[in-house]
């Protein structure tokens, strides 16, 4: 029998990888000789650079990098087993769990050390980048992330304007010309699961600036800062992302890195299932487990069990997924490909008891899903 275990993390409890392990070890106890995959999954969110290391054997590379207020932070990415692939994650550079809530700005916070990011994976000779964008603490359209990489945003007097989203306003001039060379023999995929657009009622500023730390006044003079942006852009790069679906993702990141990487935005599980090549590793197999921290209506909405139930699918694979918590409109996941769903936790139990415990619970489900594929063959 071939089993493939494909979850996602347990956020704040499990990594993907350990909560792969925790089933595998469960179910050996029944089924001692099965044959098991495992294959950490993510979907483009905290913990994606994890998953992917992970599941391709590489490693994570630390980087003291800029963060969002201009201080140096302890960031990382992720580098796939053969060294072609890099994994970064925006926040881990530029997040919003690295600013104070009294000092959150983003008429100041910069992408800067995301841009650091990069340049610091292109070192590794890198055929590919996927990054992820949410859990940003910006809203500068990428600007940042586009001056570490060489690209010049300049005023009316030639100098180079500063960090934030409201030194927008003050772009004169795009200078492409000193771009990191590097940056044209890679190809950049973005892990993007919102459709705002980069401006208006719906934009960057508007939907993600009042979590940022952004009151009413300062939304409306980030927003017109971004207009004024992708007019620059438009006008001297040649790319017209204003409403193009994910530009105001991260702050505005979605339309600077297709502005001026050429990058790609997709759906984070669609890429991670790429990457990890779930499909081929799953296409005769008897079972597939998947799973994350919750289970409920939003899953199916771009999220981890969803992508790869709908993988399953394709060849008629039964799908059995776990999660700590299970909603009471979970049920909706069963027009989606999930055939059952599982909480591991054995009833009503604190909070920090699911947490620290959460290896063995996994473990002990496992046994006893194992004890019903037995069963059921």
């Amino acid at each position: 029998m071939k089993i493939v275990i494909a979850p996602d993390s347990f956020k704040e409890s499990l990594t993907a990888l350990e909560v792969a392990q925790a089933i595998e070890k469960g179910m050996k106890k029944v089924l001692p000789h099965a044959d098991f995959i495992k294959v950490p999954m993510a979907d483009g969110g905290e913990g994606t650079v994890q998953s992917l290391v992970d599941a391709t054997g590489g490693r994570i590379i630390s980087k003291t990098v800029t963060g969002p207020l201009g201080e140096p932070v302890e960031a990382f990415f992720g580098l796939s087993g053969d060294e072609k692939t890099a994994v970064i994650e925006m926040a881990a550079a530029s997040g919003l769990h690295l600013v104070p809530s009294e000092k959150r700005n983003p008429l100041i916070t910069t992408t800067r050390g995301t841009g650091e990011l990069i340049a610091a994976a292109l070192d590794f000779g890198i055929e590919r980048i996927i990054i992820g964008i949410g859990g940003s603490a910006t809203n500068d359209g990428g600007s940042g992330m586009a001056k570490a990489l060489g690209i010049k945003l300049l005023d009316s007097e030639g100098n180079e304007i500063g960090d934030g989203g409201r030194a927008l306003r003050d772009i004169a001039a795009i200078d492409m010309s000193n771009i990191d060379p590097r940056v044209a023999s890679v190809s950049i995929e973005v892990a993007c699961d919102v459709d705002n657009p980069l401006t208006g009622p719906k934009g960057a500023s508007s939907i993600f600036g009042p979590q940022k730390g952004a009151n009413p006044e300062m939304v409306r003079r980030l927003d017109e800062n971004l207009i004024h942006y992708a007019q620059m852009i438009l006008s001297d790069v040649g790319k017209d992302i204003e409403k193009i679906p994910g530009a105001g993702a991260a702050g505005g990141l979605g339309g600077g890195l297709m502005a001026f990487l050429s990058a790609e935005l997709k759906s984070g599980v669609d890429i991670v299932l790429e990457a990890t090549a779930l499909e081929d590793k799953l296409k005769d197999a008897d079972f597939v487990l998947t799973g994350e921290g919750k289970i409920d209506g939003q899953t199916i909405f771009g999220k981890t069990p969803i992508g790869v139930a709908k993988t399953a699918k394709k060849y008629n694979i039964p799908v059995i997924a776990i999660a700590g918590n299970v909603g009471y409109d979970s049920h909706v996941v069963h027009e989606h490909g999930i055939d059952a769903v599982f909480s591991i936790v054995p009833g009503i139990i604190p909070l920090t008891d699911a947490f620290e415990n959460a290896s063995v619970y996994v473990e002990r489900l496992a046994s006893n899903l194992a004890s019903v594929i037995k069963l059921s063959k």
